[in-house]
């Protein structure tokens, strides 16, 4: 069975009581979501809605965007597997390190990938230097923004030019925003009526804590990419309980202010607390941190009961880089706490 690469593996671990490795919502599932799903659980009987017309309408009305804009799914990564099904690129483009998926999409079609090393140097944050890569022999490219694990976001600037060059080039242009509303970063979808080759990717997973209840949409103005992605994707693909949730988390107006707020102060202190233990916590703009230190801290970590996110399997990371997700004021402490007596044990 092939070897499980991202945060979350509690099932692997049952030893875990404190888990770092993922980076959902530290709020946690909203109430309001809780109840939805508690007061319409007859309706888990039925078959779902194929087209997600309900959940399609509540999105259309949160990104205000037509509703024939949005492609919902089992998840983002569902939609970046039927993306590159669907699309079939011969050749794209990737950053390294980035979240995995993306190059494993495109490898199961045959596709060339090549890769834009991102510079520690630089603390891991995209330049311009990608535009030398982005030629017209690419058919696809995909950014995540902010990106995962180093938590960067795209300069606003740098994103016009990547955009304009891929229209240039007739490279469709994958934006991953699964982290974006946890920072006030821009959205790319300001340019999906101008520019028809670009999918801005979204996901309920991280801010309504919802991972279990799998569900993303992505939006884009192109309806030949919009229906050749449909088109591959499983019927039923995204479940009642998926869709009412969807729904409900949509309709709360403070939530993802609320979010910031707590992740800004908590990341703060998380980054300050590690750095001055010599641990070197790279900026970010996420609800994650991305951390290099010189001796094993996972397994010393997890022997304590918690569970951090090794990064050795992104490429252009090694052993000693670790990813933390920013969690509660309490749990954080008890973080910084366990490390403080590895070090100085």
């Amino acid at each position: 069975m092939q070897a499980y690469d991202h945060g979350g593996d509690i099932y692997g671990n049952p030893g875990v009581t404190l888990d770092f490795s993922v980076n959902t919502n530290p709020l946690g599932l909203p109430e309001e979501v809780r109840c939805a799903l508690q007061s319409r659980v007859e309706e888990f009987a039925r078959y779902p809605d194929p087209h997600c017309r309900e959940l399609r309408g509540a999105i259309a009305a949160f990104e205000s965007v037509p509703a024939d804009w949005i492609l919902c799914g089992n998840g983002a990564a569902d939609l970046i597997y039927r993306l590159c099904y669907a699309m079939k690129p011969q050749k794209a483009l990737v950053c390294a390190p980035t979240f995995s998926e993306y190059e494993r999409a495109l490898q199961q079609v045959g596709c060339q990938v090549e890769y834009h090393i991102l510079a520690e140097a630089n603390q891991f944050a995209l330049t311009e230097k990608i535009l030398m890569q982005l030629t017209p022999g690419i058919d696809m490219i995909f950014l995540c923004h902010p990106n995962n694990p180093t938590g960067s976001l795209i300069p606003l600037d740098l994103m016009e030019r990547i955009l304009n060059r891929a229209q240039e080039n007739k490279t469709l242009t994958v934006i991953d925003e699964c982290f974006l509303d946890f920072t006030d970063g821009e959205s790319a979808k300001r340019n999906l009526r101008d520019m028809p080759g670009l999918v801005v990717l979204k996901a309920f997973t991280k801010m309504y804590s919802m991972a279990g209840l799998r569900l993303g949409y992505l939006l884009c103005s192109d309806a030949n990419v919009i229906n050749k992605t449909n088109a591959a994707a499983q019927c039923w693909s995204v479940s009642v309980p998926a869709q009412i949730a969807g729904v409900a988390a949509l309709s709360l107006s403070d939530w993802q202010d609320r979010t910031r707020r707590h992740i800004t102060e908590e990341r703060r202190l998380l980054s300050e607390k590690l750095s001055s233990l010599g641990i070197t916590v790279f900026p970010s703009d996420a609800n994650f941190l991305l951390l290099r230190y010189a001796k094993p801290l996972y397994e010393s970590l997890l022997q304590k009961g918690i569970l951090i996110r090794k990064c050795e399997n992104f490429k252009g990371l090694d052993k000693f880089y670790y990813r933390i997700g920013v969690k509660t004021r309490l749990d954080n402490i008890r973080l910084v706490e366990a490390v403080k007596e590895i070090i100085n044990g």
